[in-house]
C-alpha cells in the first residue's frame, strides 16, 4: 500500500506500461507455520496498535465494544498481513510497524488461530511504487552491504517472531515493487542488482523454515502489461520466490470494478500459466463511503482469485479495513465512523 496521503502512481511506472505493451534452524512444531488448503480471507491491520494506544474503541453491531481481530474473525478474516519498517518514527499513521511491535501483534492474531503474512517494507516508512527509500541507517552503505543488510533484517525479524512461536505462512521481500526497492541501488533500472536483493530476502526467509512462502508483490494487478514485463525480468535474473503478489484498487485508477475485474482474473490466470506460481491479492480496497459496490468489488475479488485453475489462487487481502478516516484520513477503509465494521466486509463470510 502506499502513503495515503500520497496516492499518485510514479511516472515511471506509467512510462514502463507504456514502453512495454500488451541454513536451517529446527523448528518445534508449535512454531510452525499454519498450512492449509483453505482460501485465505485477510485483513492487513499494522495501524491496529496505533489506534487502540490512542484510544479508539471497535464496537459490534449491537453496540457492545470488542477487540478488532475478533470482529475480523466473526466476518470470516482468517489472515492477517503485518509491515514492517526498519527504524520507525512515532508518528502516528506513517511510522510505528518496529520489529518488536509487529511480533507483539503477530502473536495476538497466533493466538486467535489467524494465518499470518509479514510484508517486510525495507524502509523506516511506507514503501511503495513512488517512495522507496532506504532506511536511514542503511543511506550510505554500498551495495554489497545493503545486501547483507536484508539478509539481516529479515532473518532478525522472522527469529524474533519464531522465538514468540510464530513462523509466518508466508513473507513479503518487498512492497509494491514493480519500481524497485532501496533506491537507487535497487531500482528496476539496476533489475540484476534487484535480484540480488529479492534473493537475499528469501534466503533469510527459508533458513527460518523452507516451508514459509516468499512472495514478490507489484501493484496495478489488473495490468498484465506491466506484470509482464515485471516477472519476464524476474525470471530472467532467477529471482526466487513461490507467489505472485497483486494490490488491486480499482479507486486509484479512478475507474469502478466492473471495468477492470476480468483483467485482473485474465492477469491472475495469465501469471499462473506463464510462471507456474500461486497467486494472491494481498492488498485490496475499496471506498468506505459506498458500502454495496465495495462489497460487491469485494466478492469479485474473491471469485476471481478462487477461480484461479488449480486452487493456485490463495486469498484475498484488505488493506486496513479497520481504519477509521477520523483516525487514518484513508479513504479505502472498511469502517464506519461509530467504531463498527462496515457490511462491506461481509463479503467474507461467503
Amino acid at each position: 500500500m502506499k502513503n495515503p496521503k500520497s496516492k499518485v502512481l510514479l511516472p515511471l511506472v506509467l512510462l514502463i506500461s507504456m514502453l512495454f505493451p500488451s541454513c536451517s534452524k529446527s523448528q518445534t512444531p508449535s512454531t510452525k507455520p499454519i498450512i492449509t488448503n483453505a482460501f485465505a480471507k485477510g485483513a492487513d491491520v499494522g495501524w491496529l496498535s496505533q489506534m487502540e494506544a490512542t484510544g479508539y474503541k471497535f464496537y459490534d453491531t449491537d453496540g457492545t465494544e470488542k477487540n478488532c481481530l475478533q470482529l475480523l474473525k466473526d466476518r470470516g478474516i482468517n489472515t492477517i498481513r503485518l509491515r514492517v519498517f526498519v527504524n520507525p518514527s512515532n508518528d502516528r499513521t506513517n511510522g510505528h510497524c518496529s520489529k518488536d511491535e509487529t511480533v507483539a501483534m503477530a502473536l495476538r492474531a497466533k493466538n486467535m488461530g489467524m494465518r499470518i503474512m509479514i510484508d517486510f517494507h525495507y524502509s523506516d516508512t511506507w514503501a511503495d511504487p513512488g517512495h522507496q527509500t532506504k532506511p536511514a541507517a542503511w543511506a550510505n552503505h554500498s551495495f554489497p552491504l545493503l545486501l547483507t543488510d536484508v539478509y539481516n533484517h529479515t532473518f532478525e525479524v522472522l527469529t524474533a517472531l519464531k522465538t514468540e512461536g510464530v513462523t509466518p505462512e508466508w513473507v513479503q521481500i518487498g512492497n509494491e515493487i514493480a519500481s524497485g526497492m532501496l533506491w537507487p541501488e535497487g531500482s528496476y533500472t539496476h533489475f540484476g542488482q534487484l535480484a540480488q536483493l529479492l534473493n537475499k530476502g528469501y534466503e533469510a526467509t527459508k533458513a527460518i523454515d523452507s516451508s514459509i512462502k516468499v512472495v514478490v508483490h507489484i501493484n496495478n494487478g489488473h495490468d498484465n502489461t506491466l506484470f509482464r514485463w515485471f516477472f519476464d525480468n524476474v525470471r530472467t535474473n532467477n529471482v526466487k520466490y513461490d507467489v505472485i503478489g497483486l494490490s488491486y484498487y480499482p479507486y486509484w485508477i479512478n475507474s469502478d470494478y466492473t471495468a477492470s475485474i476480468s483483467d485482473l482474473q485474465n492477469n491472475l490466470n495469465d501469471m499462473v500459466s506463464r510462471y507456474g506460481k500461486e497467486v494472491m491479492v494481498v492488498e485490496v480496497g475499496g471506498d468506505f463511503t459506498l458500502v454495496q459496490n465495495t462489497y460487491n468489488m469485494l466478492a469479485a475479488t474473491i471469485y476471481a482469485v478462487k477461480n484461479v485453475p488449480n486452487q493456485k489462487g490463495l486469498g484475498v487481502i484488505y488493506w486496513e479495513p479497520e481504519g477509521d478516516k477520523r483516525w487514518s484520513c484513508y479513504q479505502l477503509n472498511c469502517w464506519q465512523f461509530n467504531g463498527k465494521p462496515s457490511t462491506a466486509l461481509d463479503a467474507f463470510r461467503n
